[in-house]
């Protein structure tokens, strides 16, 4: 049976097994950090790990080639470790399961880590070679971007040298990214009050689970249902027609992933706890009517559990569930200069209501900065109303195409004579570093490009097999037309 260390091109899967070899989820990869130091060293290059984590390993030119301009490739060490629930996974002991799925690789039960794993391995493969020409050349590889781009927010001045920044982690081959969003968290968080539970109640816990999820900008276009605003949804109604009390509520677990799961432990009258069963599947066949080709694995439960001791109280109860049910969430705006392309989006990432607090943390999304803030704010007056204390944090630039970039140019040519098409020009609605480096590196000429992946962020996440294979030709045709500085 093959393994993804048959494939081709072996110099690239090579790679990227072994990163699926080593735990590296965001905030926890000193392993890694340690691995990438050790392979720079290996290969005799001069390699450099600056105080945040961040990886830089530099090549000399190809004979011949000392006189083109410096390029970096950059990526992203980290990845997001999602799971589905009924796997017994820990993601900063175990390692990644990879399987050939047909055209596709995925992993078991988990997120792959093909976001960014194939394009740190195609850098790597291009620092081992010994037979690709190229420039003078530097690898960036930046820790923590996932939940924060930290290793791109505190990257130093005067550590690169390159003219030009190939970043490859965007997700459709045959595209190349000149643009992308900006992004910036809400966090809304206040105290909430427990009483008693009132006596002739029942205690249930109720669950919704099964969605797709996805990337919170790539896939927040593709109508998947968000766990959380239906779980509040659900909660609202279930107060106003069985008054119903709340004791715990919880959802979601990374800002940038559209939430699969929630749960409640809620006390139900019990006057009414023998409709409560039947209610809770009325509202399972409407979710699985209004989402029947977005999710078709949406599975919407109750149990009877133990009674919990307390509740939040009534009033409190009442205004928080409405404020996680109005609360912004989706697509908020369409691109009116690039088809297709979505503006301005938030996705209700994180709700907790437990043990006497509340937090809600959202991730906005916007290629337009006031689009952005206004949207930031938007969410921020919602939760003002319940008395939470609101945060906006994490705010990060997004990156303004540059139509007449060179290496922009370079890539349209050797793409069209390498292939005999001409590639799609397209910004992203997601949050590449190129904006924050192109920040401390004002002069960079960027560009994004990379294989096909398919729903990252989530257990569903593949990459395709033949698009690696295109990818790596074109980087190395790429790196071999760099223009003469």
């Amino acid at each position: 049976m093959s393994t993804i260390k048959d494939l081709k091109p072996n110099e690239v899967w090579k790679h990227f097994h072994s990163l699926t070899q080593i735990p590296r989820p965001s905030k926890k990869e000193k392993e890694v950090i340690e691995y990438m130091r050790k392979f720079g060293k290996n290969l005799g290059l001069e390699t450099i790990v600056d105080d945040t984590g961040n990886v830089i390993i530099k090549k000399p030119a190809t004979p011949g080639y000392e006189n083109r301009k410096c390029v970096c490739l950059q990526g992203h060490l980290d990845m997001v470790p999602q799971k589905n629930s009924d796997k017994n996974f820990n993601f900063e002991k175990d390692p990644i399961v990879t399987l050939i799925d047909g055209d596709w690789v995925t992993a078991d039960g988990t997120t792959l880590g093909s976001d960014n794993g194939i394009g740190v391995a195609a850098a790597m493969a291009v620092l081992e070679s010994k037979t690709v020409k190229h420039g003078p050349l530097e690898a960036l590889f930046t820790v923590d971007e996932e939940t924060g781009m930290t290793g791109a927010f505190n990257l130093k001045p005067g550590l690169l040298k390159a003219d030009i920044l190939i970043n490859m982690d965007s997700e459709d081959e045959g595209e190349l990214y000149v643009g992308c969003a900006g992004g910036v968290d809400v966090v809304a968080r206040r105290s909430i009050g427990l009483e008693p539970t009132p006596k002739e109640m029942s205690g249930y816990r109720v669950v919704i689970k099964g969605l797709r999820g996805g990337h919170s900008g790539l896939d927040i276009n593709l109508g998947r249902a968000n766990a959380n605003k239906l779980l509040f949804r659900f909660l609202m109604q279930a107060e106003a027609d069985l008054k119903i009390r709340l004791s715990k509520a919880s959802g979601g677990d990374l800002r940038n992933a559209i939430p699969r799961e929630a749960t409640a432990l809620v006390a139900v009258p019990e006057k009414t706890a023998g409709d409560f069963a039947a209610y809770v599947e009325n509202y399972e066949r409407m979710y699985r009517l209004e989402f029947a080709e977005a999710e078709p694995n949406l599975s919407f439960t109750c149990e009877k559990t133990t009674l919990p001791g307390k509740v939040i109280v009534e009033k409190e109860q009442y205004r928080l569930i409405r404020a996680v049910f109005a609360c912004p969430n989706g697509v908020q705006r369409m691109s009116s200069s690039v088809e297709g392309l979505v503006e301005t989006s938030s996705n209700l990432a994180i709700v907790r209501a437990e043990e006497g607090a509340f937090e809600a943390i959202s991730l906005t999304r916007s290629s337009v900065d006031s689009a952005k803030e206004a949207t930031a704010w938007k969410i921020a007056a919602v939760f003002h109303l319940i008395d939470a204390d609101v945060q906006l944090s994490g705010n990060y630039p997004g990156w303004k195409p540059n139509m007449e970039s060179l290496i922009l140019k370079t890539c349209q040519e050797v793409y069209h004579e390498k292939f005999g098409k001409i590639p799609k020009i397209k910004a992203i609605h997601a949050g590449l570093e190129c904006g924050l480096l192109g920040g401390v590196y004002p002069n960079l000429d960027m560009i994004s490009f990379g294989p096909t992946i398919r729903f990252p962020h989530s257990p569903d996440e593949k990459v395709n097999i033949e698009t690696v294979y295109k990818f790596w030709k074109f980087l190395v045709a790429i790196l071999d037309a760099v223009p003469v500085k």
